[in-house]
């Protein structure tokens, strides 16, 4: 873990209501791992720093952050500009794990549940394991661009309103998907961990699923207990366990974000 002065290289809107920043952090860069993230600062008017996952690492120098604006510490992070400096500390927390004989992977992406996603499938493809992705939205204007995504992947878009893809919740579609994989990773939102908790619990699929939670942080670094949640194991803070967890080890029916 760093505290570290950062150069904005660019930030750019990526999508309706989500922007990309590319981040200058050699120090960062050289010691992230898949799942992980960063906190930063978000100026004078925002007491906590806010986390966001590690999005992508390029050339072990730059590190990408994807983001939804939802508050005035994102609205602040989006107006960023090339060259101006931002406060972060990162790596933080625990990513995710790739068991040595697993070769098929799933990774399931639940609107902006793609960040953490794509640093595991750069990872993961220059492991040489095959990567299949469900890319969900709500509609084809909240889609990630298929174009960014790194080359060997194969891609099956779903979207509720069928403006993309196919039509419905991407959780409709993955069980077509569990019993290839070895390994599963799944990012979005609660009702998606739910969704996907159940199938598991009916016996449709016995693979090891792993998510990334996003839960409201406090200090980030385990110091506050503000992100503790219920486990089989008992309390575990999200933002120091985790925010990479089994699926099978979170008492869901106690989970509020």
């Amino acid at each position: 873990m760093k505290l570290v002065q950062a150069t904005v290289l660019s930030n750019t809107q990526l999508m309706a209501g989500y922007r990309l920043i590319d981040i200058e952090s050699p120090d960062i860069a050289a010691e992230a791992k898949p799942g992980q993230f960063i906190n930063i600062s978000c100026g004078p008017d925002v007491v906590l720093r806010r986390p966001f996952s590690i999005h992508r690492v390029e050339k072990s120098k730059r590190i990408q952050v994807l983001f939804s604006i939802l508050g005035i510490g994102t609205k602040w992070l989006s107006f960023r500009q090339k060259g101006e400096k931002l406060d972060l500390i990162g790596p933080l927390g625990n990513g995710f794990s790739i068991e040595p004989e697993s070769n098929k992977l799933l990774l399931v992406a639940g609107g902006t549940g793609i960040a953490p996603l794509v640093f595991l499938a750069q990872t993961a493809l220059n492991d040489n394991k095959a990567i299949k992705l469900v890319l969900g939205a709500r509609t084809i204007s909240c889609l990630y661009p298929r174009q960014l995504l790194p080359d060997g992947i194969l891609t099956l878009v779903t979207t509720e309103d069928g403006s993309e893809g196919r039509e419905g919740k991407l959780t409709d579609f993955i069980g077509d998907y569990m019993e290839w994989a070895d390994q599963i990773y799944a990012c979005g939102p609660l009702g998606m961990y739910q969704s996907i908790s159940e199938q598991i619990r009916r016996g449709q699929s016995r693979k090891p699923v792993q998510v990334s939670l996003e839960v409201r942080l406090g200090c980030g670094i385990g110091a506050c207990f503000g992100c503790s949640i219920k486990t089989k194991k008992g309390m575990q803070k999200v933002c120091h366990d985790g925010p990479v967890f089994n699926i099978d080890e979170v008492i869901w029916e106690e989970m509020k974000i």
